[in-house]
């Protein structure tokens, strides 16, 4: 069944990462920005990074990002907490550590700023965890109350991992479960029940500083975190013209009850925007309309996808299962011949 079949639900447009400007339109917009050039920028925007990174010397580069998003649940002070949780992850995915963070605040005039407090407080408490310093921020008035940081972080200039690089043969890990904006999109509207709603609450919540240690002792070749463009739009930025990812259905993790409110087209728009920009660049060799939009599902604080050799990814992947433990290894990069830049099979062979 294709989207445009749909019609037994509404698209429902919530918050998070779901209100993220697809990927097509953003890239036909920063194509036209002129290029920022620096033999000390290591990254930049030209590779779809999850942050920039600027080299200080030898021994220390800055990682810099920010990230803020309308709210998707009606709790203050879990938004504050999955809103940072969300942006301190770019800098996770980037192999670093947190130094600093400011808050983006946007709010109401007349809104009630009893909630502010709490949403403040929620992101406070995760820039604590995550080892940084809230130093400051900005607010303004808007319609609408919006959330997130601005994060500084540092890593060693040869230990920086790029969604760039991955090899021939490696395999992919996903560390968390996909399905977030689908439950939280029915949530919503209280087509879920409260026990499938904390679930997603707890992964959105959950760092991926714990993953960064063990990525450090391992072969690395790549690592992003999985947002707005859904897994398979991530996926896509790590993978040159030249390769393939194969994805093995069977094995990639999701959050209980989302399967089933995506069989019931329990859809968000952000999905629909990621399947126009992606569906012919993606293979599915099942017939699984459910499946599809999971996949295609934008993920607000979502696990890191990393690639790593075969012979070193149980040994991570046993590592890290403590702190993550829907952690799968859940394809392979391979030689693309011919057809779609990405693959997805029913099972691994």
């Amino acid at each position: 069944m294709s989207s445009d079949e749909v019609n037994g639900k509404e698209l429902y447009i919530c918050g998070g990462c779901n209100a993220k400007i697809g990927a097509g339109e953003l890239s036909a917009i920063l194509k036209n920005l002129p290029q920022p050039k620096s033999d000390k920028l290591l990254v930049g925007f030209g590779s779809s990074d999850d942050a920039a990174v600027y080299a200080l010397s030898d021994e220390q580069a800055l990682i810099q990002t920010l990230d803020f998003f309308p709210t998707m649940v009606s709790n203050p002070y879990l938004f504050g907490q999955i809103a940072a949780t969300n942006a301190l992850s770019d800098v996770y995915a980037m192999g670093g550590s947190v130094l600093t963070a400011m808050n983006i605040v946007c709010f109401p005039e007349e809104g009630d700023l009893d909630s502010l407090a709490l949403i403040l407080k929620g992101g406070a408490e995760k820039v604590q965890e995550a080892g940084g310093l809230l130093v400051g921020g900005h607010s303004i008035h808007d319609a609408l109350p919006k959330y997130g940081l601005s994060v500084t972080g540092t890593v060693h200039p040869d230990k920086m991992i790029t969604n760039q690089g991955a090899r021939l043969g490696d395999y992919l890990i996903l560390t968390k479960p996909i399905g977030v904006s689908v439950i939280t999109s029915a949530y919503s509207i209280h087509e879920t029940d409260e026990k499938t709603f904390q679930e997603a609450v707890a992964s959105m919540t959950l760092l991926n500083k714990y993953a960064v240690e063990y990525m450090h002792e391992h072969a690395v070749s790549a690592c992003t975190d999985v947002t707005g463009f859904g897994l398979l739009g991530h996926l896509l930025e790590m993978l040159s013209d030249d390769q393939q990812a194969v994805l093995w259905q069977s094995e990639i993790p999701y959050l209980p009850g989302a399967y089933d409110l995506a069989n019931e087209f329990m859809i968000t728009a952000g999905g629909q925007r990621n399947r126009n920009h992606l569906e012919d660049k993606v293979l599915f060799q099942m017939d699984d309309f459910a499946w599809e939009e999971l996949l295609y599902d934008p993920q607000t604080s979502g696990g890191l996808l990393v690639s790593l050799p075969v012979e070193e990814a149980e040994a991570f992947l046993e590592k890290i299962k403590v702190h993550y433990p829907y952690a799968r290894i859940i394809g392979q990069i391979v030689d693309k011949k011919t057809g779609p830049s990405i693959v997805v099979e029913s099972g691994k062979e």
